[in-house]
């Protein structure tokens, strides 16, 4: 095929959709815990028209300079992919709705890949929001999160948890959403965080979930409910365990799922007392939860590395930095920092100067503001 125009004059439908960030509660989402994520001002645009065929859809990445095409009569997974999100995203509307016929869509992302700020659940969740806007498809908001959740499950091979689909989709201008993972259930929480900002430090060391870590610490952890499960019925995730209970089957478990089980259920309750702390603008203490949570991912989950420890490290030798921690998937990307607003660009240059002589690779920084989820421009 030609490459799409990406003249935004050509296009019948505009839609942004945008990465996310988790202030706390990382890894919970597939326990069935809490999380505490929001949207920030990195997106993805897309722009959607009918193509006038019945089953031809062509797609270009604007910021990749890639084109891809494929047929709604055939539509399983390939060798590219970013196409098979976009694939199992069709594919799950296809479940649901009759109306889809052939369409043309650009995209066009500043959301930086790999960097732990869901740039997979951007993408799923805005072209499955602008096709069905686009061709009337009645799907809800909620709908449209789980499809973007089953298409990464069947079509790239991670098994995710709903919260970065649903951060994307729900979220809300200035909010922070507390989403209870077993239930669905959730509610907003305002950020005041002025004089502090929230910073992002990206380590530029990618990741990839789907080589097989992610996906086992999921099984880590549900083996270690198939274990508390002999003595406590009743438990079906970590989101039903206490401290008290799992401390129980520390001999039993082994080190390893132990320490796995251990993080999850200590970090359910630092999100509730950190949605506490926000509520009553106690900064310095959702600050410490989020170095506790650091510790946890790194030494008892162990999905950190040596470049996401050098920076949180680093960052406690700053007051004005009150909280850290390494965000996203793990194995690479972001830390996430809350700094007064003082001290944004002494930080920076510090950083990037210590970790670049330690690993000699360059960091890169931004800011992120908590903004609204994904929706038509």
């Amino acid at each position: 095929m030609s490459k799409l125009s990406t003249n935004p004059k050509d296009y019948d439908l505009h839609v942004d959709s945008p990465g996310r960030i988790n202030i706390i509660g990382e890894h919970t989402d597939y326990n069935n815990g809490f999380v505490l994520p929001t949207a920030i001002d990195k997106k993805i645009r897309f722009m959607l028209r009918k193509n006038g065929s019945k089953t031809n859809c062509n797609l270009y990445s604007a910021n990749f300079d890639t084109s891809y095409s494929f047929s709604l009569k055939d539509v399983s997974p390939g060798d590219q992919q970013w196409a098979n999100y976009i694939l199992g995203v069709i594919h799950g509307i296809q479940e649901l709705s009759d109306k889809l016929e052939g369409f043309d869509c650009v995209l066009d992302s500043n959301i930086p890949v790999g960097s732990g700020i869901s740039s997979s659940a951007a993408l799923e969740c805005g072209l499955g929001f602008g096709v069905n806007e686009l061709f009337g498809c009645g799907l809800d908001r909620i709908t449209i999160t789980k499809i973007g959740q089953m298409a990464e499950h069947n079509y790239v091979g991670t098994k995710c948890g709903i919260m970065d689909q649903f951060a994307s989709v729900m979220s809300k201008e200035g909010n922070v959403i507390l989403l209870d993972c077993q239930s669905l259930e959730y509610q907003y929480v305002p950020i005041q965080i002025k004089p502090y900002k929230i910073l992002l430090l990206n380590t530029n060391v990618l990741h990839n979930l789907a080589d097989g870590e992610y996906n086992k610490r999921r099984s880590q952890c549900e083996a270690g409910v198939v274990v508390i499960k002999e003595k406590y019925s009743e438990v079906n995730s970590l989101r039903d365990v206490s401290p008290e209970m799992l401390a129980e089957f520390k001999d039993k478990m082994g080190e390893v799922f132990y320490n796995r089980c251990s993080y999850v259920v200590d970090e359910k309750m630092r999100v509730l007392d950190t949605v506490d702390a926000l509520k009553n603008n106690e900064l310095v203490r959702m600050g410490k939860n989020m170095y506790e949570t650091h510790e946890g991912l790194s030494k008892l989950y162990e999905v950190s590395c040596p470049e996401l420890d050098f920076l949180v490290e680093l960052s406690k030798g700053y007051e004005e930095v009150i909280g850290a921690r390494v965000m996203g998937g793990g194995f690479g990307g972001c830390t996430i920092n809350i700094i007064h607003e003082d001290i944004v660009e002494e930080f920076i240059n510090a950083a990037s100067e210590a970790y670049y002589n330690k690993f000699n690779i360059k960091l890169t920084a931004f800011e992120a503001n908590p903004s609204g989820g994904t929706e038509v421009v």
